[in-house]
């Protein structure tokens, strides 16, 4: 299986990339990602001070994927996914949802036997893991994206639902597509309110394809429970209606329901949720039963 290293990375989307590796479509492929602070703090007396910040988020690639055209949608399917070493968790003063936070403070967290350690002034904690990636995207068409925005191309978008099994689309603005990713947390709950989950190293295996869904609003994402429109907007009110229409987009145009029927369900059984409020754009997700969709017959995307 080809694989790339942690030290292939790069700092922004940008067309101009060279690629690091090319594969196949469904061939797998491993992509080895450095934590979001480029495995700089190893220990709780470890500071913000101490971090070389031009090293900031690094996503390992990008890679190119063969018989991949601009305008292509793509499938990335998340086969393998194994933590590679410690997870850290920082607090940084003014930065972040949380107002009430004054002290930077780093904790180095054990993530072994499926669970996270945390320690608290009151007591210890073992909490269940859920591994899920932060940046993840393909190149635009033209400029510069810093990994640290989510956007149309993926991006931080931070969704803890894109972890093992997950199938996220993408549409691929130059030859190859030029994907890339990093920023995988342990562990991250909706929102990620502090400006950062459980930060750890990993090692994912994808396999790609493209899918011929010519009006899959994108990104999108599926598990084995749900249907996800992703969206990122410059507020919470833009990107919870582009996620909100996306949705109704997909359930209209590709599942085949009526207008009214979409909405209904949509009322009914959809659920809006936050993926991140911290970076310099908002990232909201509508979530869509499949169950629903495969009572009435739906067979799924690109089927």
């Amino acid at each position: 299986m080809k694989s790339l290293d942690d030290s292939k990375v790069f700092y922004a989307f940008a067309p101009d990339l060279e690629p690091q590796m090319t594969v196949a479509q469904n061939e797998q492929f491993m992509l080895h990602t450095k934590d979001c602070f480029a495995n700089q703090l190893s220990c709780d007396e470890d500071t913000l001070d101490d971090l070389d910040w031009n090293t900031i988020n690094p996503a390992t690639g990008p890679v190119a994927i063969e018989g991949v055209g601009s305008g292509d949608l793509v499938r990335f399917n998340i086969e393998a996914f194994e933590l590679a070493g410690k997870s850290v968790i920082t607090t940084i003063p003014g930065s972040g949802a949380i107002s009430g936070v004054t002290e930077a403070s780093t904790r180095v967290m054990d993530n072994d036997n499926g669970v996270l350690s945390v320690s608290t002034l009151l007591g210890d904690l073992e909490l269940p893991l859920r591994p899920m990636i932060g940046v993840i995207g393909m190149v635009p068409a033209e400029g510069s994206i810093p990994n640290g925005t989510p956007g149309l191309h993926g991006g931080n978008m931070d969704c803890n639902l894109i972890g093992l099994g997950a199938k996220l689309y993408l549409r691929a603005a130059v030859e190859g597509g030029l994907f890339g990713c990093g920023d995988v947390h342990s562990l991250m709950g909706d929102g990620e309110v502090l400006v950062a989950g459980a930060e750890t190293p990993a090692r994912i295996t994808f396999t790609a394809a493209v899918v011929d869904e010519p009006e899959l609003p994108t990104p999108f994402l599926e598990n084995e429970e749900h249907y996800v429109a992703i969206a990122t907007g410059k507020t919470s009110d833009a990107a919870y209606q582009l996620a909100v229409d996306n949705m109704f987009d997909f359930l209209t145009k590709i599942v085949g329901l009526s207008q009214g029927d979409a909405g209904r369900l949509m009322s009914l059984v959809g659920d809006l949720k936050f993926c991140q409020v911290v970076d310099p754009e908002i990232t909201i997700r509508f979530e869509f039963p499949k169950w629903v969709l495969a009572e009435l017959g739906f067979k799924g995307i690109g089927i």
